[in-house]
């Protein structure tokens, strides 16, 4: 075991965060105020307060001290704790929240995307192409073009640019349209990379390189092939200032949109340093979780050392600013790409140039290592999360957490499924027979719903992102984004805005199709806040400690210009914020007249 603490030890206590507060109702909590050796600092009152509290109740005011709630209730009685020195904002019947929280995104490598130049907007293979053409006009012959996460699905042409369409337009320089872990490449790039007629993958890893069927030549796409391409940047490079500036940058985005916590879902020893950088400079505005990449391939005797060193790093220890508490791996592809692993066969396709009737997708862990990796993780103070989109992946490791439990009780740990896309009934249940969580991104529904349901089908899209089985069910899932590219509330890829996710989770309306997708499995607007706040919180052992407003906990909360509650549904993907707090301070304010929306 890390951090000196026993296997039994851990088990007993791992759900708690260690700081052990005792949650008060609303009623009760200007009696513990009253208790208080001073009075509180700052007092919001005039508001309608969601508490999201277990009984969801509304207050009208709310007192904080230090970093700390200390008091939510009535006017009256809350405004009765003010001193002489004690800060009164009258919020003129606005609404406040709790800070939302991110369950699942990449702020170091999204901030970075736009370092060395501007990445426009792409819907189109026209729009791609243009945007090949340019850069092939600015950079020297024969330098690597490269553009990353223009999702196939997110194309009106909802297909791979071709090698051809390349070659077109960039003759002279070697193209990688770069989509999660698959590629399309032209001819250039195929030649550099070694990648003819005669190549074979024999690494033993997972990995397709499509051919044409009648001449047996490479077409361009290679699935879960990127080691293969020997791509090189052309851009310049960063200092750790830079960095440390940009990731600061993107903290403050997130901060005007009402996110106060974000759960980097896959950072290595080199972004750690650089949320250590701004903690220590206090420059770091969200409350950050962190999830250590692991390598599957290497051997267990490394996976097991790469965990040991994370379970004796400093930040290994509970802290509510940086915490390093979770693992991760990818078990299979994406649904974007055609390479997530289903328990059916994906079908022969032209969106994803799937030629193989029988192909259904990919899986880069097997059971047996995947168990493997979740145990040690387990006994060594982690939450274990695995990258799993499609239905296969996601039966895959709730069978692996099946045969850990007979021996070590899982649910403590909370294994963490990452998006959880495709799902079954019979998942559902066994998350909740388990304990297993997932952090889910409502997202991808919006955009890319109506491209799944024209390869798919309706039937089976039934248990696309199932929330309200899921609520039904009593299994704990968080909202998030799996943000990954670009500032800016809708530009960034995906959008980091948690009032959009909220709002497709009440409607389910892919963009581009008038045809909602399953509304049986929409929620409720208190399930949906639910899903963004105290869910997240519990996601990463903290629901004592912050995803509600309730006395003792983390007085991060928002402000918002409208009523979440009561306005049109519509409205609740536009909602912009007033102001963001954390720990009691102000990290963000709307200045007049101004606008995220972009």
């Amino acid at each position: 075991m890390g951090s000196n603490v026993t296997r039994r030890e851990f088990l007993a206590t791992t759900a708690a965060t260690g700081v052990g507060l005792t949650m008060a109702s609303v009623s009760a909590t200007a009696s513990r105020a009253d208790a208080a050796t001073a009075p509180p600092e700052l007092i919001v009152y005039h508001g309608k307060i969601v508490t999201v509290d277990p009984q969801f109740r509304i207050a009208e005011a709310m007192a904080i001290a230090g970093e700390r709630i200390v008091a939510v209730g009535s006017n009256d009685d809350v405004l009765r704790l003010a001193g002489p020195n004690t800060k009164r904002i009258d919020l003129s019947g606005k609404t406040v929240m709790p800070g939302l929280i991110d369950s699942h995104l990449h702020a170091v490598s999204g901030s970075m995307t736009e370092f060395d130049h501007p990445v426009p907007t792409m819907e189109t293979i026209e729009d791609v192409l243009d945007h090949v053409r340019s850069r092939a006009a600015e950079l020297p012959e024969g330098t690597w073009i490269t553009i990353s996460q223009v999702f196939i699905t997110r194309l009106r042409e909802q297909r791979f640019p071709t090698r051809e369409e390349l070659d077109k337009a960039a003759p002279k320089h070697p193209v990688l349209f770069r989509t999660g872990p698959d590629a399309s490449i032209n001819s250039l790039a195929l030649k550099l990379s070694g990648i003819d007629r005669d190549f074979q993958i024999t690494d033993g890893q997972p990995g397709i390189i499509e051919r044409d069927p009648g001449a047996g030549e490479p077409t361009g796409i290679i699935r879960n092939g990127g080691r293969f391409i020997k791509s090189k940047g052309s851009g310049k490079s960063a200092t750790q200032e830079d960095k440390a500036d940009r990731l600061a940058a993107m903290l403050a985005a997130y901060n005007a949109v009402g996110i106060t916590s974000i759960t980097d879902r896959g950072v290595s020893d080199g972004s750690m340093k650089l949320y250590e950088q701004l903690n220590d400079s206090n420059r770091l505005s969200c409350r950050v979780f962190l999830t250590y990449v692991l390598n599957p391939r290497a051997s267990v005797e490394d996976i097991e050392s790469r965990i040991q060193t994370a379970a004796n790093h400093p930040l290994h220890k509970y802290n509510n600013r940086l915490w390093l508490r979770g693992t991760k791996v990818w078990l299979d592809g994406g649904m974007l790409t055609g390479t997530a692993y289903m328990r059916k066969p994906w079908g022969v396709s032209s969106i994803y140039a799937i030629t193989d009737p029988e192909y259904c997708g990919l899986r880069f862990i097997e059971p047996e290592r995947l168990e493997q990796i979740y145990r040690l993780s387990m006994e060594n103070g982690f939450q274990p999360a695995a990258h799993a989109v499609g239905d296969g992946a996601v039966h895959t490791i709730l069978d692996a957490c099946d045969r850990i439990n007979r021996d070590l009780t899982v649910r403590p740990c909370r294994p963490c499924i990452c998006h959880s896309n495709f799902m079954s009934l019979e998942a559902v249940k066994a998350m909740q027979r388990l304990g297993v969580v997932a952090d889910m991104q409502p997202v991808w529904l919006y955009l890319d719903g109506a491209t799944l349901h024209k390869h798919f089908g309706d039937q089976r899209l039934a248990y696309f992102q199932p929330y309200k089985t899921i609520f039904d069910h009593g299994v704990t899932v968080g909202g998030g984004s799996d943000h990954m590219q670009k500032l800016g509330r809708r530009r960034s890829i995906n959008s980091y805005d948690p009032f959009l996710g909220m709002w497709i989770t009440l409607v389910r309306q892919p963009r581009w199709t008038d045809k909602p997708l399953h509304t049986e499995q929409c929620i409720s607007r208190e399930q949906a806040i639910r899903l963004y706040t105290i869910n997240c919180a519990y996601l990463t052992f903290e629901e004592k400690e912050k995803g509600s407003l309730e006395p003792g906990k983390l007085a991060d909360f928002i402000v918002l210009d409208k009523d979440i509650l009561t306005c049109p549904t519509d409205d609740v993907k536009d909602i912009e914020v007033e102001e963001t707090y954390v720990g009691g301070k102000s990290v963000y304010q709307r200045q007049p007249g101004s606008s995220t929306l972009s």
